[in-house]
């Protein structure tokens, strides 16, 4: 979105590190109009997951222009203890923490990567999951992931010299809420999920919840391509989304 953070910082690492630079800004309705789409190749409603699925689209697709073959840092939160809220857990309960996100990879962040990379024609490689990182990841002690109250401050550290200052010390904050998204398409679904919807439909037929209007705004959009009796077991749900 025009004016959001990741911009800048994106545009700094490219001088820092002299690649070519390309920007893809989009507007509001460029969201809303390739929800459909979006969904169709993600296979999820999760809200956080589909958010971020939409900025994740337009990237693949613009670099589906100039290569065939793209990384991704996807698993250097969960193996880094990345996340804010990490920060509360006991420190003698984020290992079993940090594994139990990383093993919940495949169907939530890793899906979004591979699907929305899929749906363009080019190859993801999430490097911070190869197995022998994945192994040494968790070799290393929780204290030295969260040092000072700083997330993933071993792997800030080993990146020094390599990045500029500002990237490394920057918080973390969430994909969609760096691409300038924020409350834009939760707001949108606001406008077309009524109350009385959402208190009629907010219990799917297996018994799941649905968390958000905008949750089942997505919800009916997923259902309108695969139908109403899919089996939902298999799909992912983010941790710590919003519950209305």
């Amino acid at each position: 979105m025009k004016g959001a953070p990741d911009l800048e910082f994106a545009a700094e690492v490219a001088r820092f590190i002299k690649s070519d630079h390309h920007e893809v800004i989009v507007t509001a309705e460029d969201l809303y109009s390739s929800l459909p789409e979006v969904i169709y190749h993600l296979e999820s409603f999760d809200a956080l997951q589909v958010r971020s699925s939409i900025i994740n689209y337009f990237v693949a697709k613009r670099a589906a222009d100039y290569v065939s073959d793209v990384f991704s840092g996807e698993g250097g939160d969960e193996l880094f203890a990345g996340y804010e809220y990490l920060k509360v857990i006991p420190q003698e309960l984020l290992s079993d923490e940090l594994i139990n996100i990383t093993k919940n990879l495949h169907n939530t962040a890793l899906q979004r990567v591979d699907r929305s990379a899929s749906a363009h024609g080019i190859t993801a490689h999430t490097v911070f999951t190869n197995p022998e990182v994945v192994k040494f990841a968790f070799t290393i002690p929780v204290e030295l992931k969260i040092y000072n109250n700083v997330e993933k401050w071993i792997l800030r550290e080993v990146m020094k010299n390599s990045l500029p200052d500002q990237i490394l010390k920057r918080p973390r904050i969430k994909f969609w809420e760096g691409a300038g998204v924020n409350d834009l398409i939760s707001g949108y679904a606001d406008k077309h999920i009524t109350d009385n919807d959402f208190r009629q439909e907010r219990r799917l037929y297996n018994n799941w919840l649905i968390n958000t209007k905008e949750e089942l705004y997505f919800y009916k959009i997923f259902k309108d391509h695969f139908g109403p009796d899919l089996r939902l077991s298999w799909m992912g749900r983010t941790k710590g989304s919003p519950v209305e």
